[in-house]
């Protein structure tokens, strides 16, 4: 299914959504090959191509719009691949309406050189389904003391640098990428935690983390490495990007920093805005993530900054753990849960909340992360991509590990009703997925 060369094809009956041009209408797309070649209210109907050749799919009023771009994505391959491989990933990427995935550079080997970042984009093109592009080591091996080559890995095919799940420890280090990277005007990704306050942290701290008798990670350990990373960003004129920001306070100095004109910008994943820590009350594994769930109040502050646009995209934040990395003693536990497949409607209960609008919230995932990073897509135009997502907002399924298509089953949303279902992804005119139901 994934190689074969599409023809021309005329989505129609279809609710049209394209944030970066603000379009909301009935209608429909018509792609050739790899390519739309024309899109818009006047081909609402099959009836108006008269072509032969053409192949009609009525959309059935459902929504379509460009397919999802996810920018924090950690696939497992090489090196652990008994969590995720680049299949299963891309097939849990297609079932969410992901047509792009950036995936972290914690491999096995790390992605700090050319070859493994060939490796990388050579085995997205066998598979032939979901884009994949790689981030690469800001530092070698991760290891927080060498400056990676930056210049080099970027002309590799890199998109942007960070050290993954590990911030950048050594303020003087931190310093030297971001002067490495503002040189060639390269964006550097910081996981804001401040690794000796967070150490031994199991989740996050306070009344709750007391009374369950659990190490925390205190949300101090988030701001003070925004704000020394703030500093630094405005000592080297570097563009820097904060992932998975979890907390009021990161967001308050984020916001000033960017009232201030720092070329910073930042995202979130839907743990953060759509969960608390009160989720990890009965020792519960699949809520142990990095950063930790936080306090209400936390939840609340990144749906505001979501909604005023301090928060730039959305992420998965996919963290693949097998059962034997989750099914143990919370302290003992791993990190992370995954989410290429919750992302879309876990995003879509915020436009039912009526926190943000649907051309909002798709824009989160779709042209902010196309441009945050310059990759091609994210938006519905002539010439542009065929990487479209057909969806059913409104359309009702549990999360259970049965309805996952990642080899992971960590979802920390397991067991929860959400609305939105993926209909049809659609790749370079290829359909890669479609729903059964």
């Amino acid at each position: 299914m994934a190689h074969q060369k599409p023809g021309r094809v005329a989505y129609v009956n279809a609710r049209l959504l394209d944030p970066a041009s603000g379009l909301d209408a009935h209608g429909g797309i018509l792609t050739d090959g790899e390519m739309i070649v024309d899109l818009g209210p006047q081909l609402a109907g099959p009836g108006v191509l008269g072509d032969v050749g053409v192949e009609v799919i009525d959309c059935g009023g459902k929504c379509l719009a460009p397919g999802l771009i996810d920018i924090r994505v950690q696939l497992r391959e090489p090196g652990e691949e008994h969590k995720e491989t680049f299949a299963s990933a891309a097939q849990a990427a297609v079932a969410g309406g992901v047509t792009g995935m950036v995936c972290l550079p914690n491999t096995d080997p790390v992605i700090d050189d050319e070859a493994t970042l060939e490796f990388v984009a050579r085995r997205a093109r066998q598979l032939g389904l979901t884009k994949v592009y790689p981030y690469a080591a800001a530092t070698k091996g991760l290891a927080g003391q060498e400056v990676a080559e930056l210049g080099l890995l970027s002309e590799a095919g890199a998109v942007a640098f960070t050290d993954g799940v590990s911030a950048i420890a050594n303020a003087q280090v931190m310093r030297r990428v971001l002067s490495y990277a503002a040189t060639f005007d390269l964006l550097v990704v910081e996981h804001p935690e401040e690794p000796a306050l967070a150490a031994g942290g199991l989740m996050n701290a306070g009344e709750l983390s007391t009374r369950l008798g659990l190490a925390g990670i205190p949300a101090e350990a988030e701001v003070i490495l925004v704000e020394r990373d703030l500093r630094l960003a405005a000592m080297t004129g570097a563009r820097l990007h904060f992932a998975h920001v979890s907390t009021e306070a990161a967001l308050k100095v984020i916001r000033q920093a960017k009232a201030a004109g720092l070329p910073v910008t930042c995202d979130t994943a839907p743990p953060y805005f759509a969960l608390n820590e009160g989720e990890v009350s009965d020792y519960r594994t699949f809520a142990k993530l990095s950063p930790p769930l936080r306090r209400e109040s936390d939840r609340q502050a990144v749906i505001a900054a979501l909604a005023d646009g301090t928060i730039d995209v959305i992420a998965s934040d996919h963290a693949p753990q097998d059962q034997d990395g989750k099914r143990r003693p919370f302290r003992h536990a791993e990190f992370g849960g995954i989410g290429l497949e919750t992302l879309l409607p876990v995003t879509l209960q915020l436009v039912r909340d009526g926190h943000l609008t649907l051309l909002q919230g798709l824009d989160l995932m779709t042209r902010r992360p196309a441009e945050l990073l310059g990759l091609p897509g994210g938006r519905l135009e002539r010439k542009g991509p065929a990487d479209l997502v057909l969806f059913d907002p409104e359309a009702p399924w549990k999360v259970t590990p049965e309805s996952l298509n990642s080899k992971s089953k960590n979802s920390p949303f397991d067991g929860r009703l959400v609305q939105g279902r993926v209909l049809m992804t659609v790749i370079d005119g290829r359909r890669v997925y479609q729903s059964a139901a």
